[in-house]
Formats: C-alpha cells, sequence, structure tokens
C-alpha cells in the first residue's frame, strides 16, 4: 500500500513539475503581455489608440471592440479591415474607423455614447502582446455646432477654448481653414498670423496668443475678419491622442 502511495505521489510530482517548466518556458519567450489605459473623450471628439509598433511589416495587428473584432492589419494590405468589412454585426462603427498603415494604430472620428466599451489590440509577431483600453465617452456641445459673436468694427474679440490646455496640449487656430496661430509645449512651433505657415496678412499685429490657455485674441477688427474660426485641440498622451473642435462665427458690423 505505502509503495503504490509513492508510486501515485510520484507521479503527480511529474506533472506538476513538468507544466511548471512548460508555463516558465512559455513566459520565457514573451508569449503574451498586455497592459491597460482608461480613456475619457468627449462626444463628437476623435481618439487614436496607438499600437506601440513603428511598422506593421512583422507584425499581425487585430482590434477589438468588447470582444468583436472590429479592424486588423498587416503587411499584406490585403488582407486588412475596418468595420463592416471585418464583421457585418459592427454598423456602429461605419465610416469612423481609420488604420495607421505604418503603425496600426486606429482612430476613431465623431465618437458617440455607443463607442464607450472596451478596446483591445493583439499583436502578434514573434511573441503576443498588446493592449485594453477602457473608453468612456460623456456627452458634449456638438462638434459641428458654432458660437454665434457679433463685434463691431475696432473692437476686440477673444476666444477662449473650452477646455482647459496642458503643457502638451497642441492648439491650432484656423480662420476659413487657414493656419493663423498655433501653440504646443515646443516653444519653437509656436507662431501667429505671417509666422504660419499658412498665415494670412489681414491678421498681422493683430493677433495675441495665451501662452497659459491658448486663447486667442484680435485686436482692432475689421470686417474683412468677418468668418469662421476653428479651434483644433490635440491632447496627448504616452498611448493615445485626442482630437477636439471647436467653432465660432465672427461677424464684424459697422464701417465698409
Amino acid at each position: 500500500m505505502v509503495s503504490g502511495r509513492l508510486s501515485v505521489d510520484n507521479t503527480v510530482a511529474y506533472v506538476v513539475i513538468t507544466n511548471l517548466f512548460s508555463i516558465m518556458l512559455v513566459l520565457d519567450k514573451g508569449v503574451f503581455s498586455v497592459g491597460s489605459d482608461e480613456v475619457s473623450v468627449m462626444e463628437g471628439d476623435s481618439v487614436t489608440l496607438y499600437t506601440g509598433v513603428q511598422t506593421i511589416q512583422q507584425e499581425d495587428i487585430k482590434w477589438y471592440f468588447n470582444d468583436t473584432r472590429i479592424a486588423q492589419i498587416n503587411g499584406d494590405l490585403n488582407k486588412s479591415c475596418t468595420d463592416v468589412q471585418c464583421n457585418k454585426g459592427t454598423e456602429r462603427f461605419r465610416d469612423r474607423l481609420k488604420l495607421d498603415h505604418q503603425t496600426g494604430s486606429l482612430t476613431i472620428t465623431n465618437i458617440t455614447n455607443t463607442h464607450s466599451g472596451l478596446y483591445e489590440v493583439k499583436i502578434i509577431s514573434s511573441r503576443i502582446s498588446g493592449n485594453i483600453f477602457s473608453v468612456s465617452v460623456h456627452g458634449a456641445v456638438s462638434a459641428a455646432e458654432i458660437d454665434e459673436v457679433t463685434k463691431n468694427k475696432g473692437e476686440s474679440v477673444t476666444f477662449d477654448p473650452p477646455v482647459a490646455r496642458k503643457p502638451n496640449d497642441v492648439m491650432m487656430w484656423y480662420f476659413n481653414g487657414i493656419l493663423i496661430a498655433e501653440i504646443s509645449g515646443d516653444p519653437n512651433k509656436t507662431c501667429t498670423d505671417v509666422q504660419c505657415e499658412d498665415g494670412d496678412e489681414r491678421f498681422r499685429d493683430r493677433l495675441k496668443l495665451d501662452n497659459q490657455t491658448g486663447s486667442l485674441t484680435i485686436m482692432n477688427i475689421r470686417n474683412t475678419h468677418s468668418g469662421e474660426y476653428k479651434l483644433q485641440i490635440n491632447i496627448i498622451n504616452s498611448s493615445f491622442s485626442i482630437t477636439r473642435v471647436k467653432r465660432f462665427n465672427l461677424a464684424v458690423i459697422g464701417g465698409g
């Protein structure tokens, strides 16, 4: 009886040791690792979720939303897909998903409350790695809505960002689609009017950019300053970025 018991115990011990050794081999090869991030966005924002990959030549990248595949990309672009191309049941993302063909990063544009949930990326190469993003979408004024502002000729007007600016945020101001001011964490990339690549002479010596808040002030305004002003805010994080848009429509009255 003792001999039989020892035989059974030895068999169990062998199985346990063998399984532990197999697990150690798997971990040593780095088969799987995963991180997680909390992402909070406003309705109407665009959000980009990063993979951390520099090039996808050796990787097969798959994106999932609440366990449903919504995007896939690898070195063979013929095997790439997004939303309904991957699964017929992913209509909620139609025309909203964009894959970066270099890194596999996923951008969701014009996000809504129905897009709240868990996004998981699986990166398969010599090892399997990935990340999980918990995305929460909160209600906000639609990015398509415009604040109407009326001013008299010769007055000054200040446009304020909808959120407090953080040091790494990039804020770009446009007038009728022309870049007229930009501010970022890099002072060398800060510019106003003709300093910007698309600078407009009509704003020379009239623009003032607040380096702390990102607010834009136009002094001594003229009728030629009437039009749409758009603020694009890029909120940058190490594993994701958020793009937020705010619009103002300025009408200058008085004078010719």
